[in-house]
């Protein structure tokens, strides 16, 4: 295993190295970004089901946790275009990340590609100085080009996963912030 490693390295170019550590770059960003993204959205989550938890069991208003609290420390009273504010902030601080993510995602197989034509092309350039190129000259060159797209889909796959998992948390704190502003408002007309 070591020997194919230690052989693609000698054979591939600066182009290939480039790619593939860009590729390696942007894999452990799209990790980085996933883990701590999903544990802030987790621990706020759980802040807010517990702020919530307590106004189904009487609290007349949000927990200190809750990012609702800043927002009515604000104004004396409840106004609903004040939490509606709040609202947005929250959710555009829950999709934090996400637009990464999604550039990753869609750009990483076209940097894999942009990698193997390069590598296709030195291959045949080199296979023109040769005599004959048989089939066993010209699919060993082809594959390893291919090793660059399929690191490119590899990447990709990770980038989109990641971004449709933290799209999802992102969507379940919206809704819980939503649902404590229904019932902050439900408590003001009934009052």
């Amino acid at each position: 295993m070591i020997d194919i490693i230690v052989g693609y390295i000698d054979r591939s170019s600066p182009i290939t190295f480039f790619v593939l550590g860009l590729l390696s770059f942007y894999l452990l960003l799209t990790i980085w970004t996933f883990v701590y993204r999903y544990l802030t959205l987790k621990r706020w989550l759980s802040k807010e089901n517990d702020s919530m938890e307590q106004m189904h069991m009487g609290a007349a208003s949000v927990t200190h946790h809750s990012i609702l609290k800043s927002c009515l420390k604000k104004s004396p009273t409840i106004h609903a275009r004040l939490l509606e504010m709040c609202e947005f902030a929250a959710t555009k601080e829950s999709t934090k990340g996400l637009t990464l993510l999604s550039m990753i995602a869609s750009t990483s197989p076209f940097i894999g590609l942009f990698g193997t034509v390069i590598s296709i092309l030195e291959a045949f350039a080199g296979l023109g100085t040769q005599k004959s190129a048989t089939l066993s000259v010209v699919a060993p060159a082809i594959s390893e080009a291919l090793v660059a797209t399929a690191a490119g889909i590899f990447v990709a796959i990770f980038a989109y996963s990641f971004h449709l998992l933290l799209k999802r948390k992102a969507y379940e704190l919206s809704t819980v912030i939503a649902m404590q502003i229904d019932m902050l408002l439900a408590q003001k007309r009934d009052t």
